[in-house]
């Protein structure tokens, strides 16, 4: 019972001290103690009754004690795994920012040492959320971009994104930002090559006249947004219809380009052989443009449209469908190309058996082939025109000189060639240059015939002129005209032998009578004119008729002309003057 009273007092001490302790109480547990025994006396409580009541009063005191400690205790303990905490999570933080362990003061108790580190773990926190937004806002960016890169159009959200927080150094950081870098660098080149194929894509759609808007539309609405209001598709799959579609494109341009040089080549093989006019071929100047142009080089808008295509297609429908009678024109218009040709040319051809043939082939169809043949042969016909060119140049000199021997062998009979008549002068002069031609009309026609044996040698075949070998033509004129200077030789000598003769005769009987005609008198009035300009047709086998008419006439009789004297003296004076 001591024992109770004197604990329930140490307690109710203890209990006073800590009242005063704590705050300025007006009631002490000693007080109350003293109460309650007064309470007691009053009562008339018994002394086990009495212990009885302290005893359990002091045992609801050390409950409330031994409470007090535990959780006091308990205290002590949280604010050790607190501050261990704290120490771990420092330690934490710097191992994933890379950093080394800050140092801070260990010094004092407990709340002494919690209170020196709460700064710096706010400190290391706070560089954990700034390198953790940094962290996040680089993984987001490379997630957009990759979303772009797979064609999600989705827009992400920042809770998808997951950042490592046990890995938050420099190092890391670097990573991610070598990685954006290497990402934003793709997508620069991807949008670089989305842009290129769009400006293909355009410039085919304008060569071409086919709908561009609705072409990008097609492969990504992006794509044709001029606002810029969402960015351009850059996916995989983009790019992929973006490269066929240009395939496509340029491959359409080829067949489209191939289809009018082939439809430009059949205007131009049509106009050629229907002789379509200019003005007419004018329309299609842009079609034929295109012939020798490759695919690169064609650029202009419109130039490939389906409505070129099919103009042009039906210009040819409408030309193939006039060319079987336009041809049939044309080719008759060959033959008589070709007939000019060889007349032009004095060469040997049967138009009416051409004719006839012609028009049984026209009658067999393939009027085409027909007419290329005609091209063939008036090819054919000019390239021996030209090679006979040459003789026949020559030719027209001998037939000029021909005729000019045969004017000046009429000169030399007229009697009254040096009469003052009008054109006299004009005569002479003629005559003397008709000397000269001819006396090179034997080179001229040794150099001919020459030129004709090399021609015939070299293209295998004798030289015709109308229808008759030139040669043979040739060889007679020079056997004729060797005949007819031979004639007039003989005609010279027989006429000096009769003036000699005249002479002697005078000399012996004196002079006749006047009323006889003078030696060498024709028969021709005074009054008959000089034959000026007289010619004959420009061909040799003129030259050589009039050859042979005259060795004919000579041989007729060998009669010598009154004139021969008269024609000798005449032709001396003039060379004399």
């Amino acid at each position: 019972m001591r024992s109770v009273s004197t604990a329930i007092a140490g307690a109710t001490n203890s209990s006073s001290q800590h009242s005063l302790r704590t705050a300025p109480a007006t009631t002490t547990c000693g007080s109350l103690l003293r109460e309650l025994q007064e309470i007691w006396d009053e009562i008339g409580e018994n002394e086990s009754e009495r212990d009885k009541m302290l005893l359990q009063l002091e045992q609801e005191c050390l409950d409330i004690y031994r409470t007090k400690v535990e959780k006091t205790r308990k205290y002590k303990a949280d604010l050790h795994q607190s501050l261990a905490e704290s120490e771990a999570e420092i330690a934490k933080i710097a191992s994933a920012l890379g950093e080394q362990v800050p140092r801070y003061e260990d010094k004092g108790n407990i709340k002494e040492k919690i209170s020196n580190i709460q700064p710096v773990l706010e400190n290391m926190r706070s560089k954990k959320q700034e390198r953790m937004k940094e962290f996040l806002d680089t993984e987001m960016q490379i997630a957009q971009i990759c979303a772009e890169i797979a064609g999600n159009d989705q827009a992400l959200r920042p809770a998808k994104i997951q950042v490592n927080e046990l890995d938050l150094t420099t190092k890391k950081g670097l990573e991610l930002k070598l990685r954006l870098q290497d990402l934003q660098s793709e997508k620069r080149l991807r949008l670089q090559k989305v842009i290129g194929y769009i400006s293909a894509i355009h410039d085919l759609s304008v060569v071409m006249s086919v709908e561009f808007v609705a072409i990008l539309s097609d492969i990504h609405p992006s794509l044709h947004d001029d606002l810029n209001a969402q960015p351009k598709s850059i996916s995989n799959e983009t790019l992929a219809r973006l490269t066929s579609e240009v395939s496509s494109l340029k491959e359409m341009k080829k067949q489209r380009l191939q289809k009018l040089q082939d439809l430009g080549r059949t205007l131009k093989e049509l106009w050629n052989l229907m002789d379509t006019p200019i003005k007419e071929q004018q329309r299609f100047d842009h079609v034929i443009c295109l012939i020798s142009s490759s695919v690169d080089e064609v650029l202009s808008q419109g130039s490939l449209a389906i409505e070129v295509i099919e103009l042009t297609e039906v210009e040819v429908e409408r030309l193939n469908a006039l060319k079987s009678s336009k041809l049939k024109e044309l080719i008759f218009k060959r033959q008589n190309e070709l007939e000019e040709i060889y007349r032009s040319a004095h060469m040997d051809i049967d138009s009416e058996t051409s004719r006839q043939i012609l028009m049984r082939l026209v009658e067999s169809g393939n009027l085409a082939d027909l007419l290329s043949s005609m091209d063939q042969q008036i090819a054919k016909a000019k390239e021996q025109a030209l090679s006979r060119r040459d003789i026949l140049d020559k030719l027209e000199k001998w037939n000029h000189a021909s005729q000019e021997e045969n004017w000046l062998d009429e000169y030399e009979r007229d009697e009254n060639r040096y009469s003052a008549g009008r054109g006299a002068h004009i005569n002479l002069k003629r005559a003397e240059k008709a000397r000269v031609l001819v006396t090179k009309i034997p080179s001229l026609v040794e150099n001919l015939i020459g030129k004709i044996k090399a021609w015939e040698v070299e293209n295998g075949m004798p030289f015709l002129y109308d229808k008759a070998p030139l040669v043979r033509t040739l060889e007679e004129y020079t056997v004729l005209r060797q005949e007819k200077q031979e004639e007039k030789r003989r005609n010279r000598e027989q006429k000096r032998l009769q003036e000699q003769f005249a002479a002697e005769q005078e000399a012996l009987y004196g002079s006749k009578s006047s009323s006889k005609k003078p030696l060498g008198q024709s028969n021709t009035a005074l009054g008959t004119p000089t034959p000026i300009n007289r010619r004959g047709t420009l061909s040799g086998r003129h030259g050589i008729s009039a050859a042979k008419e005259r060795r004919e006439s000579a041989k007729a009789g060998n009669i010598i002309p009154l004139n021969y004297v008269a024609l000798s003296k005449d032709e001396h004076i003039s060379r004399g003057s």
